[in-house]
């Protein structure tokens, strides 16, 4: 069965941005492929662990020496890592906090982006091994005029880092829907909304 990935990192449940544009970017997905799944991570609902010295221990540590212990601090993160190996596609759905990710998310993405696993190093240059894939990312922004040429532009280190992480591990098609003034007044964050849903709709990728 064809699978989608969907990593959910609003704290909000309910009245999330980013997560309704992700309902749109799944809703898509699933038209274009009939019969497909969805594995879904929700972050604030099912946080994951920051890694600790443990962890970067066992990263580190070859796998056929390391102990029970550097096994187990390395499982966690051998599963997310499966996740997003066994699926098709990836969705992450975020809303930019303090000029990037939330907590929660970044927590996942230092379990995902891992030497040997995710990313290879000859010594010299480093190649994603994540490939084959597509990668969708919806963001919501609380405030206005992140877009270029915007005021807030500069501080948006949200997009970049994704598309660059993304890439970084092995996606080669990434395409990154955003919303904008999502806590301002209605009439505005609907407007910028109904905009990042016909975006959606546009993706010729997810052309039924």
């Amino acid at each position: 069965m064809t699978t989608l990935l969907r990593i959910d990192s609003s704290a909000r449940a309910e009245g999330s941005r980013s997560r309704q544009l992700g309902d749109a970017l799944e809703a898509r997905w699933i038209a274009r492929t009939p019969g497909a799944g969805v594995v879904r991570r929700d972050l604030a609902a099912d946080p994951v662990p920051h890694i600790d010295a443990g962890t970067i221990a066992g990263f580190f540590t070859p796998a056929d020496q390391r102990d029970a212990a550097l096994r187990e601090a390395v499982a966690l993160s051998d599963r997310l890592i499966g996740e997003i190996e066994a699926a098709d596609a990836l969705l992450i759905t975020t809303p930019m906090y303090n000029f990037g990710p939330p907590s929660a998310l970044k927590a996942w993405i230092d379990h995902v982006v891992r030497i040997h696993r995710t990313v290879a190093y000859d010594g010299a240059t480093f190649r994603g091994l994540v490939t084959g894939r597509p990668a969708f990312v919806a963001i919501a922004y609380g405030a206005a005029s992140y877009k270029p040429g915007g005021m807030l532009a500069p501080l948006d280190f949200l997009k970049p880092y994704l598309d660059q992480l993304l890439r970084f591990i092995g996606f080669t098609q990434v395409e990154i829907i955003t919303a904008e003034a999502t806590n301002g007044a209605e009439p505005v964050a609907a407007a910028e909304l109904d905009a990042a849903l016909e975006a959606i709709a546009r993706l010729p990728s997810l052309a039924a």
